[in-house]
């Protein structure tokens, strides 16, 4: 691999699993109930928006790269779901196998043994409405919500318009702060975390360039500077940093909830551009990760992976790196193929 290209590798954790990517490949592996590792591989399909040039420049990539990344995590959970409910991987009753297919089922497990290919392709159905929901409900949450609230202060006598709107901001961090803080509570989403601090250990040894073993991922930290939730940290701060000093009634003399409707109408055309601006700095952190002052400055978003990450066993890092591993091989045999 050419160095410096594993700095586009990325992940996700997702139920019973870790999907991996790289610019032209994805794959995800998951562990079923039986303790098999299924493992699907395939090859980025390139959409319309995708093959958009114009889209991959600087400060426009950041939208086109968090649509993928959500197209791409529904459609590996989809993935996994089917796995974990499909007949052919349930776990087996103590007893309902004779002493030959338990001891060779015992073999298997031990030697890590890797099922490629999946009961269901993973497919696009219900992708795109997944997502939209996904985005209206984290829209309303994340943006109409504090605008709402952050209002109620005028009742409590704050006339000042950057107070308010740096109060609108300032709970846009408690609502996702108490978000992850309530769902990390939540046994399924407890698995899912230790997934997600086995998928960055993953990826930590790849970009030291170490090779993919247990031992290796276990010395990893499960913290990353191009974690998606030091990109939501970095978003909620520029959004804080800009939007406080924009006037919060653009529009005289009309009731509130106009200019309330404005406003998110203003948050969501500023949005691209935030996100945007976030993806790029994103970047320069995973570039200049060792630096002492890209740490500090990142730092909030490093603080909050302690709550999004759990130290994983080695049965999440065991399949962590067989994601890796496949995802490698794919573009491997790509290069060489070429």
């Amino acid at each position: 691999m050419p160095k410096g290209e594993y700095l586009q590798y990325g992940g996700q954790a997702i139920i019973e699993g870790v999907m991996m990517r790289s610019p032209k490949h994805f794959s995800v592996a998951v562990r079923a109930p039986n303790g098999e590792i299924i493992c699907q591989t395939e090859p980025l399909a390139k959409t319309w928006i995708g093959r958009q040039k114009w889209l991959k420049l600087p400060f426009l990539r950041g939208s086109l790269a968090l649509f993928d990344a959500m197209a791409l995590g529904i459609r590996a959970m989809t993935f996994a779901s089917n796995i974990q409910l499909d007949p052919k991987y349930e776990k087996k009753e103590e007893g309902s196998e004779t002493p030959e297919v338990a001891e060779q089922v015992a073999s298997a497990e031990a030697e890590g043994m890797v099922q490629e290919g999946s009961p269901k392709s993973i497919n696009n159905i219900a992708v795109g409405a997944t997502m939209a929901v996904g985005l209206g409900v984290g829209l309303l949450l994340f943006v109409l919500l504090p605008n709402v609230v952050g209002e109620q202060l005028r009742h409590a006598g704050v006339s000042n318009e950057r107070m308010l709107n740096f109060a609108s901001g300032i709970l846009k961090f408690v609502i996702f702060i108490g978000y992850v803080l309530l769902i990390s509570r939540m046994p399924d989403v407890k698995r899912v975390f230790k997934y997600h601090g086995a998928e960055h250990k993953a990826i930590n040894v790849l970009e030291a360039e170490q090779e993919l073993t247990m031992e290796n991922c276990k010395a990893q930290t499960r913290l990353h500077p191009r974690c998606g939730t030091s990109f939501v940290i970095v978003v909620l701060i520029i959004d804080v940093l800009s939007l406080t000093f924009v006037p919060r009634y653009l529009v005289a003399d009309v009731p509130y909830i106009i200019n309330l409707l404005v406003r998110f109408g203003l948050n969501l055309a500023v949005l691209p551009i935030i996100a945007g601006i976030a993806y790029e700095l994103i970047r320069l952190a995973g570039k200049f990760r060792h630096s002492g002052l890209v740490n500090a400055l990142f730092w909030p978003g490093l603080m909050t992976q302690y709550i999004t990450t759990a130290e994983p066993d080695e049965d999440q890092i065991e399949v962590a790196i067989t994601s890796l591993k496949a995802c490698l091989v794919a573009d491997e045999a790509a290069r060489a193929s070429a």
